[in-house]
């Protein structure tokens, strides 16, 4: 279910293993969602954006969602409740060659969601190395935890849209899926949606 609009947003610039992003806003500020509110600094970095459109509160340290219970320089937006977004343009990726892809990859804010929350372009940079076989994980991490298998059934001509561009990025010419046998939906609505030249595996 889509979730309904905060008041407010405590934003950390820090989302990510490496650098935390610059702020780019302050106190007094009105954003969009989706704006640009901490632009990459460093190699190991990625953008931050805002997640609704309002009015920057503060620019200050805040708790942040760790156990240790910790202090960060955080964000804070009050939402204006229109949730108003930035202009999205339809990116040509196609277009790109893979250093320019992976940076506005690195612009859009995209890092792993494991432990580390490592910045996606990072892991598509193939750093000289051949990569020829690109293979999409879709097996859950914990036996109770559904997001991959809900995202295989119910998105995957857009997965696939990501394993292309994946695939631009690092030069990689065999594709392939694997889903754990458990999961029938989704490997059918993989199988269905896979575009000519990717093979899905149970």
């Amino acid at each position: 279910r889509p979730m309904p609009l905060l008041p407010r947003y405590v934003v950390p610039p820090r989302q990510h293993i490496g650098a935390p992003a610059r702020t780019l806003v302050q106190a007094g500020d009105t954003v969009l969602k989706g704006q640009m509110i901490g632009a990459p600094e460093g190699y190991v970095s990625t953008a931050v954006h805002a997640p609704t459109s309002g009015r920057v509160l503060a620019v200050a340290p805040r708790a942040v969602p760790h156990p240790s219970g910790l202090f960060d320089l955080c964000v804070v937006i009050e939402s204006d409740g229109e949730d108003r977004a930035v202009e999205f343009q339809p990116l040509a990726w196609r277009d790109l060659d893979p250093s320019a892809l992976r940076n506005r990859i690195r612009e859009m804010g995209l890092a792993g969601l494991g432990g580390a929350v490592f910045p996606s372009y990072i892991k598509l940079n193939p750093s000289g190395q051949a990569i020829h076989t690109l293979i999409l994980n879709g097996a859950e991490c914990e036996p109770w935890i559904t997001c991959d298998d809900r995202l295989m059934r119910e998105r995957a001509p857009e997965i696939f849209q990501g394993m292309e561009i994946m695939a631009r990025c690092l030069g990689a010419t065999t594709l392939l899926v694997g889903i754990e046998d458990n999961k029938p939906e989704a490997l059918a609505a993989m199988a269905s949606a896979a575009p000519a030249g990717v093979e899905v595996v149970a």
